[in-house]
């Protein structure tokens, strides 16, 4: 050290000098050697690839990769640096041989450079090709030595190098010239791949193709005297043919690698897709757009996620139709009219609250809430039906009705835990058509909602009836990210697993497509929640459906908003759902939450909690919520005689000869079209003509109900039809009289039908049986 210490202080003009070209040394590498823009790449979970979007600048040149396949690593080494692994950056043997001929004959004709010097040139672009570059390119070529391995030297040549056209790197030329993995080529291919960096302009098709034959056939020449290949390996690789015209590259999820590119353009993306799935997803997609496009339905998307992983295994964005339908829209995550799709959600959320028991009686009949008339598709009333009944055949009235009795607010608050995004005004804003398509969403943020859902339930009946905290959380597509769900506890995020599984249960009742109406039959069936959705003027046809599993999300519709007779959810989105699905490993049905749920005597009739006059009962499991639902309303204690065909009282009958019975009744509206849909059902006997009759009686407009303003249509000749006013009486055989205005217009019995023709203008109807009941309602007739 005393020495090093004499000798600088004695020659301090060379010392500096040589610290300042150690220093220039050390920095004269940039620390970027490449700055190009490179494609978007997107590959399946088994890095088979997906698509790719060319770089800015025009190049098919992928991002760097993190191996060279070990065929082509072979060719291009024997072919262009024998010595790579043992030299330091440069080969002086090689340098003097190509000074030597250069020289004599007076130009360049040969470089000598080995390959870390030419990763040096192809990163200093445009610099001409003189002994004064080459010299830079033999120093920065040693910095290279010391910063990287040679392995990774050997990645950037391979990435970086110029394959003919506007193909950049091993990675793209082996999809462009072979249409496959680079990983997956032959020697017969590798070796075509690998000559083409000296002398790129050989690949053009139909030019120099002799000349390409020539130096692939020295190469594998050259392998075989050197043993890397066999005799047979080489006679059949000199056989092989030259690469034609260019592949276009694959375009399997094109959707997906634009919603890639948004986030990570330039990056190469291993997804979480199943290369294998998106492609049969792909082609039954293609199948039914060729049948829908009759009928002038362009646009399919369908998503399929892995409950369990909450990963994105489909993604099929859009049809494969033509640029004038917005083919390269992505509607995934488009908000559209969601139509019934979001009924399940109330449905659930009433069986969380404790407001409904799935086998609950619900109104089915004409209402009106102010100007707000909801009919059901096919337009008939069942007078009363099974909440879960409601759920399966998607009835409009019983949802919006139980929608007006959960109340407004409540549900909203439900749908905003969820995280539908597209849910962006208050609740009044949508008021009661929310339940029936007045609201939008997508059918990203709609699958991960039943994804969420039946993970719910997995994660209960696999962790000790526990719940995680962050189950509705967003799909992932990026195979490097992970779920987190959040931290286990006793409290629901939003619904509780038994109301889950009781809402499952009744979308799985849902009729199915008339290939599969007859599903339950077949041992090779598999049982799937699933609900479909149409919206208003047949404009988006839904349909999504949930295993324990999987989920799959089928939207069907025109991207330009145009609706379309036929256009419905069972008819367009379910055949592609359950196409889908029988691609799809077959899985059990979800486990009992027995925790969450409780055994209670239910009456068979209405489906409310059994009161003590139920005289047709059975044991159900229902949600703990539940227990405090209403025992059932619908059953009176009645006093009849002996023939049970009159019912009597203390007035006219002994109290030792009356029978009591338990009778299921419903209102008279409800009363008057459940019968219809309903042979076997009763309603109560008479009074007995020598009895005092004491309450009970009631009656109901049938039409117009809860209606103010009636338009009267005319026929072909112009003459106004007449208005048929309806009303249901609890005892219909009683006598009717009708008036309008305090004026007398007739009277009815049995069957309480009016036809009138008002005035235009305000009238108040006036109905009144021959007991003194009275029933008013108030009209405008308009032109």
């Amino acid at each position: 050290m005393y020495r090093l210490i004499k000798y600088l202080k004695r020659h301090k003009i060379k010392s500096l000098v040589i610290f300042i070209l150690v220093i220039a040394y050390y920095f004269c590498l940039p620390k970027q050697l490449f700055k190009d823009p490179t494609a978007t790449v997107i590959t399946s979970n088994s890095n088979e690839l997906l698509g790719a979007l060319i770089a800015d600048d025009g190049q098919w040149r992928f991002p760097v990769s993190d191996s060279v396949p070990d065929k082509f690593k072979t060719c291009i080494l024997q072919f262009e640096d024998e010595y790579y692994y043992k030299h330091p950056g440069f080969n002086p043997v090689s340098i003097f041989k190509a000074l030597k001929g250069n020289i004599s004959s007076g130009s360049v004709k040969r470089g000598g450079s080995t390959i870390t010097q030419q990763v040096i040139r192809l990163s200093r672009k445009g610099q001409s090709r003189s002994y004064l570059e080459k010299i830079k390119e033999l120093v920065l070529a040693t910095r290279l030595e010391f910063r990287l391995s040679k392995d990774e030297i050997l990645n950037l040549y391979t990435s970086y190098a110029p394959f003919g056209g506007n193909v950049v790197g091993i990675d793209a030329a082996s999809w462009r010239y072979y249409n496959r993995n680079a990983f997956d080529l032959s020697w017969a291919e590798s070796a075509t791949l690998a000559v083409l960096p000296n002398a790129p302009s050989l690949i053009y098709p139909g030019k120099n193709q002799k000349r390409l034959l020539d130096k692939r056939n020295r190469l594998l020449k050259k392998l075989y005297n050197n043993g890397t290949i066999d005799q047979l390996t080489y006679e059949l690789s000199i056989t092989e043919g030259l690469p034609q015209k260019p592949y276009p590259l694959p375009q399997i999820a094109p959707h997906l690698l634009q919603k890639v590119a948004l986030k990570h353009k330039g990056q190469r993306i291993k997804t979480t897709v199943k290369s294998s799935l998106q492609q049969q997803t792909n082609s039954i997609v293609k199948q039914h757009y060729n049948r829908l496009k009759q009928n002038e339905i362009y646009n399919i998307s369908v998503l399929v996620l892995d409950v369990n992983t909450r990963e994105v295994l489909t993604y099929v964005g859009n049809s494969p139709t033509d640029n004038a339908h917005q083919k390269s829209v992505d509607i995934i995550d488009k908000p559209r009219s969601t139509g019934s799709i979001l009924k399940p959600f109330l449905y659930a959320a009433m069986l969380d609250a404790g407001d409904l028991l799935p086998n609950t009686l619900v109104a089915d009949v004409p209402t009106q809430f102010g100007s707000y008339q909801p009919e059901n598709y096919n337009q008939t009333y069942d007078g009363a039906v099974f909440a879960n009944e409601a759920l399966s055949r998607s009835l409009n009235v019983p949802t919006v009705r139980m929608l007006q009795e959960f109340g407004l607010d409540r549900f909203y608050h439900y749908l905003k835990q969820l995280q539908l995004k597209d849910l962006k005004y208050n609740a009044n804003h949508y008021g009661l058509s929310l339940v029936l398509g007045g609201a939008e969403s997508n059918l990203w943020d709609l699958c991960k909602s039943y994804a969420a859902m039946s993970s719910t339930l997995n994660h209960f009946n696999a962790n000790s009836s526990q719940y995680f905290s962050n189950e509705f959380c967003q799909p992932i597509y990026n195979s490097q990210q992970t779920i987190d769900f959040g931290t286990l506890s006793n409290e629901k995020e939003v619904f509780d697993a038994a109301s889950i599984f009781l809402t499952f249960e009744s979308m799985k009742q849902v009729n199915r497509p008339e290939s599969d109406e007859s599903w339950e039959y077949y041992d090779s069936s598999q049982e799937i929640a699933w609900k479909t959705g149409t919206s208003f003027g047949f404009r988006d046809a839904w349909a999504i459906g949930t295993t324990k599993d999987y989920v799959v999300g089928v939207w069907v519709g025109n991207a330009d908003g145009e609706g379309r007779p036929g256009l419905v959810g069972v008819q367009t989105a379910a055949p592609i759902l359950f196409d889908v699905f029988d691609v799809l490993p077959k899985n059990d049905w979800f486990a009992q939450p027995y925790d969450e749920m409780l055994e209670v005597t239910i009456c068979k009739k209405s489906g409310y909690r059994a009161s003590s006059i139920c005289d047709d009962t059975e044991m159900r499991y229902i949600q703990t919520s539940g227990q405090k639902t209403e025992p059932c309303p619908f059953h009176k204690l009645v006093h009849l005689d002996v023939s049970e065909m009159y019912q009597v009282n203390s007035s006219c009958e002994a109290v030792s000869n009356i029978k009591n019975k338990s009778w299921f009744i419903l209102p008279p509206l409800q009363a008057y079209y459940f019968k219809t849909k309903n042979p076997f059902y009763k309603p109560l006997p008479p009074y007995r003509n020598d009895c005092l009759e004491s309450t009970g009686i009631s009656m109901e407009f049938i039409y117009p109900n809860q209606q103010t303003t009636i338009f009267l249509p005319k026929d072909f000749d112009g003459n106004t039809n007449d208005l048929i006013l309806k009303v249901a009486h609890s005892k219909p055989e009683l006598e009717i009289h009708w008036y309008i205005d305090s004026e007398y217009i007739g009277s009815t019995k049995d069957i309480h039908d009016m036809a009138v023709l008002p005035t235009s203008g305000d009238h108040i109807i006036t109905v009144m049986d021959e007991l003194g009941n009275e029933l008013k309602h108030k009209i405008t007739i308009s032109d």
